[in-house]
């Protein structure tokens, strides 16, 4: 490809690229590069290619190496990162401690939420947050998360107008089913506060090995389904048996309004204040080598008393209303 990357194995896949990892056999570095059929309607690829180059220089960001047409294909080089959280998910299998979990928080507070903060301060939402679109890179950036797959990346700012964009319904589902909001499942417009709910969804599945709508990976469920068993599941049905905190993360990233500007440090400071208070603090980065780490979890408490507690932590205009549309 432009008569420098070498084709390897198959990375991944997705509904309209194909991503390889790649040598340049000029200088013999190794790339991830994604190819998508050169179709009549308007590319992904170079869509995330421009966007990424719009948030480009930012930690959590990949590098864009190359953007071009090969062939029948557009093609963007990126720089080559490791595993996803799924892939360590499973090879922990499917369970995640308490101490990891919240380490990943500590990321969060210093690089996956900030990351989705500078994503958001530049009138993006990302759209698909899921455990398979975040990895962590190699070397020694292996304890420093990515956010890749921006394909379906929008903006949520009318910079012409200076304006949110208008709240509206009829909007297809988009993203994935599992790990996407309520409000995306009705066909509301997305915005910050969806990208922070699927965030909210992937913690909890880490910690508790699935989510109550998901059964199995093997499963296909269809988004109704998903839809209707997510629309009824409460509050400890979703959080059962994991700490008060993250119930109260979930209350929070529901309440929040189509335009209102979310509290980033407030997800930020609840994360914060619950690692403090688990043992061995000397471990500071994120560590998935250790699938029999001890799970802490509190005793299980009832809907109404999960409720009440949790929403003793929100911030006050939270209490009103803890499942906006």
């Amino acid at each position: 490809v432009d008569g420098r990357f070498r084709l390897g194995d198959v990375l991944g896949s997705g509904s309209y690229a194909v991503v390889y990892s790649a040598r340049n056999i000029i200088n013999d570095d190794h790339v991830a590069l994604k190819l998508e059929t050169i179709v009549d309607h308007s590319s992904s690829v170079e869509h995330e290619y421009h966007i990424l180059k719009q948030l480009e220089g930012r930690v959590g960001i990949p590098r864009t190496l190359w953007f071009g047409r090969e062939s029948a294909y557009h093609v963007l080089v990126l720089e080559l990162l490791g595993p996803s959280l799924h892939q360590l998910f499973l090879a922990n299998n499917r369970r995640f401690s308490l101490l990891n979990v919240v380490n990943l928080g500590d990321q969060l507070v210093s690089r996956l939420l900030s990351c989705l903060e500078y994503i958001h301060s530049h009138n993006y939402i990302h759209g698909d947050i899921k455990p398979q679109n975040v990895l962590v890179g190699l070397g020694s950036l292996r304890h420093t998360t990515f956010i890749i797959d921006f394909g379906i990346t929008k903006t949520y700012w009318n910079t012409t107008m200076s304006d949110h964009i208008p709240f509206r319904h009829g909007q297809s589902l988009s993203g994935t089913p599992g790990f996407a909001s309520i409000n995306n499942h009705l066909g509301v417009e997305p915005g910050r506060r969806d990208d922070l709910e699927s965030l909210t969804y992937m913690l909890i599945y880490f910690l508790r090995g699935s989510l109550p709508w998901l059964t199995s990976d093997d499963e296909k469920l269809s988004s109704s389904t998903i839809l209707e068993r997510k629309a009824c599941a409460t509050i400890a049905d979703i959080c059962l048996d994991i700490p008060i905190e993250f119930t109260t993360i979930r209350i929070y990233t529901r309440s929040l309004a189509f335009a209102e500007d979310p509290d980033y440090d407030h997800l930020c400071s609840l994360l914060h204040g619950l690692r403090v208070t688990l043992p061995a603090p000397a471990m500071c980065k994120m560590d998935f080598s250790l699938p029999d780490d001890p799970a802490i979890h509190p005793p299980p408490l009832s809907d109404q008393c999960c409720v009440a507690k949790a929403m003793s932590t929100c911030p006050p205009k939270a209490m009103d209303r803890s499942t906006r549309v």
